[in-house]
């Protein structure tokens, strides 16, 4: 086995660094190297990129790597390796900083070694790289990920992009509004006067409250309601859900289908298999497609 067989994928979250080491032969995240690390997002550059490195360093191994595959937040410069980021309460310190060249220098190598995409469309192309959307790689795919916001992505000849989906007009606002965590506690406090702290509290609910089945129901009518219009644009023959709201998936799952699949009754819905972990597997996923193309190709002699 070559040493371009392996990666280093990474994911970038709000408030954590996970990391993992990729056997490209096999699709997978080699066994034990997989691990994740708490960020504080606020804090002062040079503490970020520390914190990064030595979690991608703790799961390097033994071997040498070809690149290091990062799930990266937006907005962000990926090509260039510029943080756009502002505004989000999370790394306001990383604003307009060479995050490739800081990162590199942090970790002794080249920053041309260093790949970064947008973490919606990692996690759309890990889950066609080598989960549940294994059998569409020449197909359409749309993919939603759902949680603390909306993220959103399009996968199409070989690559996921980022569809920025979260702030299209829908209702009486903007999709987010509707289809984010934020969504769940406002609809449940509406209904019953109660509050509560997470939609996880929600699901746990849901077996005994009325209330609760009644929210989870509207949210998946309205999620299958704004997606009409992204399945009438791209014509997809599969939509993979995924994000922390999609372990609920059962409680949403038969009205978004019952939105979906009376138009378009031969699109399947599917929840993630791969979890947090489709983000890495899906930076090296989109590593190895802008390789195939030339454009992410490392300079000889650097890799890791």
């Amino acid at each position: 086995m070559t040493a371009s067989n392996y990666v280093i994928g990474v994911d970038i979250g709000g408030t954590h660094c996970t990391a993992a080491l990729i056997d490209l032969s096999q699709k997978q995240i080699v066994p034990s190297t997989l691990k994740r690390v708490a960020i504080n997002a606020n804090g002062a550059a040079g503490d970020i990129i520390a914190a990064w490195s030595d979690c991608i360093l703790s799961v390097k191994q033994r071997v040498n790597v070809a690149g290091i595959c990062l799930a990266m937040p937006g907005p962000f410069d990926y090509e260039a390796g510029i943080s756009l980021m502002q505004g989000q309460h999370k790394y306001e310190s990383l604003y307009r900083l060479h995050i490739k060249e800081l990162l590199g220098n942090a970790l002794g190598v080249a920053p041309a070694v260093i790949f970064m995409d947008n973490d919606a469309a990692c996690f759309l192309q890990g889950e066609v790289f080598s989960g549940i959307a294994g059998d569409y790689v020449n197909d359409t795919v749309i993919g939603v990920t759902l949680g603390t916001g909306l993220g959103s992505a399009v996968y199409k000849k070989g690559s996921a992009k980022s569809a920025d989906l979260w702030r299209l007009p829908f209702k009486d606002g903007i999709a987010e509004d509707y289809l984010s965590a934020r969504w769940f506690l406002r609809r449940f406090k509406e209904l019953t006067g109660r509050s509560v702290q997470h939609v996880k509290e929600l699901a746990l609910l849901a077996e005994t409250n009325e209330n609760t089945r009644v929210v989870f129901h509207e949210f998946g009518a309205n999620l299958g309601q704004f997606l009409l219009g992204v399945i009438k644009k791209e014509n997809p023959p599969a939509i993979v859900i995924g994000g922390n709201i999609s372990k609920a998936f059962p409680l949403f799952r038969h009205s978004l289908q019952f939105i979906i699949n009376g138009p378009y009754p031969h699109i399947k819905i599917e929840r993630s298999v791969l979890g947090e972990e489709a983000l890495l597997l899906g930076a090296a996923g989109s590593y190895v497609f802008h390789r195939q193309q030339g454009s992410c190709c490392p300079l000889p002699g650097s890799k890791f």
